[in-house]
């Protein structure tokens, strides 16, 4: 409804400006700016409307009496009628006026259509947003938090892509420290000798590396109830072997090379299975140590402190809060031997990365355990003087549980990512073969397409923050809100485009055709696509993935309803049977738009 509410807006400001001079006053500046056209509240009273609350202050007046007095202010509208309902002037619009450029618009922009805002142009135009998602670890293979992480990094910046950002993924691998020697260590004592790799026990990289991960977990702490067979002394040979790995052991570093080689290459085959990518890989043994010159940089300049302990600080109480006893909270930042601490390394890794892609955004999707950390880290960066520090962001998101509780990697409790697409694809494709499709299909590239589209659908209907139950079979339903529905609803109106095509039934575009889309179902369906490009702006503006989500299944449920009362094939006419076509081929765009936003591959037949 994009050129319906730019006009509306228009007439609104005019008669806000005359309603204003009548009474003698002035309107301060910037004001006019600030109107909104929105939905209506009560559809009964109109299909937009703009709230008069704004102007209750400079008028001294109650919404209401302004909203009547600026409604009959605008004599003639050829939008269609405008009535005062309560605080807000609202307008039943001209169906016939207003369907035509919302149509249009779909069928002329096509994958682009969700774009563009009311004034025609992409609302993000010019802004450069990095974006930090995934980030996995390389002794062990992607699980189920990965998944939610990974769907709302993409989606994310999908976006803020089609919103005009000019967006830059980057993923930073942390290959190092002593959960990665755990790996190392169980390699050594369990499968060197016997030459094992990933290709010669017919596993994926990464599954094997997490294999030794759990290996040495059950090696050191023993078998349940029988500490006689525990190895504490495990613990320090990891220790001794990251000393090893710091030192640049020849023979250490050789392991940790094709051990981290073996996590990455089946890690880079799990993102290409589920759509997800990155223009930049950064690696942790790379950025480790960087940071160390800007926190001594600080020092010098009196805004880190040297404690009596020899450690460099900060006093983050500002942005915290204080301590349990009431203290001043300090963060270390350098050790009292020089070393560096976690949050140097990401100072280091923000400042190298403004430096090779200059952003003016920098989202970082991370579960909302880190939001202490991110909290200090922006602080410390705006400390240091780094203007764009200001647009540093945290994605938090909530946890993602199963009926059991929650995921232990060192215990082999994990949801591997690639064992739950797995065991989803074999139920999608069960029923597939229980619905006799499969001999009208690729039953198994379509029961991947399910798979994947089921499992992030999941990920992004909720809201980042809060914590989840993964359920699989709620999950790959085919009814109610799910991935799978809004496939088979894409594949439904594919269908139908076929079917009328054959009753040699054509689209009808013209002013004069779309004019008789008037029935109630029509009308909700073509209002709900003209609210697409808002959607998309809101998303990205707020960060959330769920408001496409959401947008998508009322969308699809507006067209099957629609379907249901507004027959294509036996219309009254010709003329409205292309018109009714016509919607259904824009709605088609619209929901591949949308389903693309929220990484559900569209299918053509199911």
């Amino acid at each position: 409804m994009a050129d319906s509410k730019t006009e509306f807006r228009e007439i609104i400001s005019k008669a806000v400006k005359t309603f204003f001079a009548e009474k003698g006053i002035e309107i301060e500046d910037g004001l006019l700016e600030k109107i909104v056209v929105q939905n209506a509240p009560n559809q009964e009273l109109g299909d937009i409307g703009v709230p008069m609350f704004i102007f209750a202050k400079p008028s001294r007046m109650a919404p209401p009496a302004i909203a009547s007095e600026v409604a009959s202010l605008i004599k003639e509208c050829k939008l269609g009628k405008v009535i005062a309902a309560g605080p807000y002037v609202n307008i039943k619009l001209d169906k016939a006026f207003a369907a035509s450029p919302i149509l249009k618009a779909v069928a002329e922009q096509g994958e682009n259509y969700g774009s563009f805002n009311q004034e025609g142009k992409k609302p993000l135009e010019g802004r450069r947003v990095m974006v930090e998602y995934s980030s996995p670890n390389t002794n062990k293979p992607l699980h189920l938090g990965h998944i939610r992480n990974d769907a709302l990094g993409e989606s994310v910046s999908r976006i803020l892509k089609a919103a005009g950002a000019d967006v830059y993924r980057v993923n930073i691998i942390n290959n190092r420290g002593i959960h990665i020697c755990k790996s190392m260590l169980a390699y050594k004592m369990f499968h060197e000798s016997k030459g094992d790799t990933p290709e010669s026990l017919g596993m994926k990289g990464d599954h094997f590396v997490g294999q030794c991960y759990v290996e040495f977990d059950r090696w050191l702490k023993g078998e349940k109830d029988k500490p006689e067979t525990a190895h504490p002394e495990a613990a320090q040979q990891a220790e001794e072997m990251l000393i090893k790995w710091e030192s640049g052991n020849p023979e250490i570093r050789a392991l940790w090379t094709k051990m981290n080689e073996w996590t990455f290459e089946g890690i880079k085959e799990t993102y290409a299975r589920t759509g997800v990518g990155f223009e930049k890989y950064y690696f942790e043994s790379d950025t480790y140590i960087k940071g160390k010159d800007q926190i001594l940089k600080g020092l010098e300049k009196g805004i880190f402190f040297k404690a009596e302990d020899g450690s460099v600080r900060i006093d983050v109480t500002d942005v915290v809060g204080k301590g349990k006893d009431e203290d001043n909270h300090e963060k270390v930042l350098l050790r009292k031997d020089g070393t560096s601490v976690y949050i140097t390394q990401d100072i280091g890794t923000a400042i190298s990365r403004h430096d090779d892609w200059p952003f003016n955004q920098l989202v970082y999707v991370v579960a909302s355990e880190q939001n202490y950390h991110f909290k200090i880290l922006f602080y410390i960066l705006k400390k240091l003087g780094f203007e764009w520090a200001e647009k540093l962001y945290h994605l938090s998101y909530g946890l993602v549980n199963l009926p059991s509780g929650r995921m232990k990697s060192r215990e082999g409790t994990i949801v591997d990512a690639d064992d739950l697409i797995d065991s989803l694809h074999a139920d999608a494709l069960k029923a597939i073969k229980e619905r006799g499709r499969d001999g009208d299909v690729d039953a198994d590239d379509v029961a991947e397409k399910v798979a994947i589209g089921a499992l992030h659908y999941y990920m992004l209907q909720a809201t980042p923050a809060k914590d989840m139950l993964f359920n699989p079979s709620e999950s790959l339903s085919f009814n109610g809100n799910t991935g799978p529905y809004l496939q088979y609803m894409g594949a439904r109106i594919n269908s139908i485009l076929a079917k009328a095509n054959e009753a040699g039934i054509k689209s009808d575009s013209s002013d004069a055709a779309v004019a008789l889309l008037t029935n109630e179902d029509e009308w909700a369906l073509i209002k709900n696509i003209g609210d697409f490009p808002s959607i998309v702006e809101k998303a990205a503006e707020n960060l959330d993935p769920s408001t496409v989500a959401a947008y998508v299944y009322e969308t699809a449920k507006d067209f099957s309803k629609f379907y249901q009362t507004c027959s294509i094939v036996n219309a009254e006419n010709a003329k409205l049977a292309g018109a009714r076509l016509y919607l259904a081929e824009c709605t088609l765009q619209v929901i591949k738009n949308a389903m693309k936003l929220v990484l559900v591959p569209y299918l053509e037949k199911m």
